[in-house]
């Protein structure tokens, strides 16, 4: 079986996930393995939140613990529907969608931010582009439930990516950058949800986005939109990745061929994979401390998951 060494290094959840996404399995011949996963006491948790889906209050998107966050994992791993507590995370997504398609998530935004201050159901353009991404993960019909959202965002596009952008009900809240730079992370998750989008994958608007991503890497010193930087910390390996680091950039960009030869995406991942250890593992350097129960969560010994993630990257750049 191939990543055998990896398989047996993995707690069940992850050998799962490395079956199905790596390995190709049928799920239906994993049904054991899929059981053994679900009752790991980590995964158990991130199922009671997701399935409380609007009991978090959006207040910082960088937090690990938010629902959306947990739910992309899970269905990263390759869960599906059929676990209850995610058919109850999508159902609860749902129920709070407003004129524009888009589905929001409570949020509070204080008064001297530019927001209201109080809690209330809205988007921003760090969030949005996420949970129309996890309906698509979940196989929620496009045309009816995903498609006006993803048109509106897109609507939103610039020449040099997507803004910092809010729904109404947040006044004038705005990041601290000017309005003509993009928002990197928004435009990293824009340009993560058009990659599963046949209409809108190969468009001059994801290309952009791209192309912006890129900018800021060969720019990494003198471009910060909205205080995000490509330093030292953004180069450290990190899990999961779902925010702003080395790679996640790397994951999304390795979606576009064209990207492929770039010279700039070509050095991130000479950056990543320069730091893969004798035995095919990767160490994180930079940690949530939130997250110190998982293989990931720790700095001292090479990780399963992080090497799971740094081997999928790979996988579509064919030089695993």
């Amino acid at each position: 079986m191939k990543y055998q060494t990896l398989i047996d290094s993995s707690d069940d959840w992850l050998k799962y996930a490395i079956r199905i996404n790596l390995n190709h399995e049928p799920k239906d011949t994993l049904i054991e393995l899929k059981d053994s996963a679900l009752s790991d006491i980590r995964i158990k948790k991130y199922l009671s939140d997701v399935a409380n889906f609007h009991n978090s209050i959006v207040t910082n998107h960088k937090n690990p613990d938010l629902p959306i966050y947990e739910l992309l994992f899970l269905l990263d791993l390759g869960f599906d529907l059929e676990v209850p507590q995610i058919k109850q995370a999508i159902d609860e997504i749902l129920k709070h969608r407003d004129n524009k398609g888009l589905f929001q998530s409570i949020t509070n935004i204080p008064k001297h931010f530019g927001g209201t201050g109080t809690d209330m159901f809205c988007w921003s353009l760090c969030d949005a582009p996420l949970l129309l991404l996890a309906l698509i993960k979940a196989g929620v019909d496009y045309q009816e439930y995903i498609k006006p959202g993803v048109d509106y965002l897109v609507s939103l596009n610039m020449d040099n990516g997507f803004p910092c952008a809010v729904s109404p009900e947040l006044n004038n809240f705005r990041g601290p950058g000017s309005k003509n730079d993009c928002c990197p992370y928004a435009t990293l998750i824009m340009a993560d949800l058009l990659s599963y989008i046949t209409e809108y994958k190969e468009s001059e608007i994801a290309a952009n986005s791209v192309k912006s991503l890129l900018s800021l890497w060969e720019n990494s010193y003198d471009m910060h939109p909205y205080m995000f930087y490509m330093g030292t910390d953004f180069r450290k390996l990190k899990a999961p990745s779902n925010w702003y680091n080395i790679l996640s950039v790397a994951k999304v960009l390795s979606k576009y061929k064209f990207a492929h030869k770039d010279p700039r995406f070509l050095e991130m991942i000479s950056s990543i994979r320069s730091k893969q250890n004798k035995d095919g593992f990767f160490t994180p350097e930079s940690i949530y401390l939130k997250l110190k129960d998982w293989d990931f969560g720790q700095k001292k010994l090479p990780s399963p998951y992080l090497t799971y993630l740094c081997i999928s990257l790979f996988i579509n750049l064919d030089i695993s």
